[in-house]
């Protein structure tokens, strides 16, 4: 579990980054060269290439490179990990609201008859 939670830990700090998210939600649509990816930020090269390396480190994206142009992918894998945690918080935060739900209709019956 330890080594699960680094990566997750890994995965959410890659997704706090609005540049890095946007780069993900740019991905989902399909594989992009880095140069296409760049495009919309008004940031350097190099200072972009930090982020796509950030993603590469935590697994999230893959790339390969032909000749000069480097092609990204983005690892849905990687992203189910993160939704299995938030499919597992929310679970749970479900239950609670029943429970909360029971006691509160069992509290209003109560006070009702009396």
């Amino acid at each position: 579990m330890a080594n699960n939670q680094v990566g997750l830990d890994s995965v959410f700090h890659a997704l706090a980054d609005p540049t890095r998210r946007a780069v993900i939600e740019r991905l989902a649509v399909g594989p992009a060269t880095v140069s296409e990816l760049a495009e919309p930020f008004d940031m350097a090269l190099p200072s972009f290439m930090k982020h796509v390396g950030v993603l590469e480190h935590t697994g999230l994206i893959r790339s390969s490179k032909a000749g000069r142009i480097r092609t990204c992918v983005l690892n849905r894998q990687k992203l189910a990990a993160a939704e299995r945690w938030f499919d597992e918080q929310r679970a749970l935060w479900a239950g609670s609201y029943e429970n909360l739900d029971r006691l509160l209709e069992k509290l209003r019956g109560e006070t009702d008859e009396t």
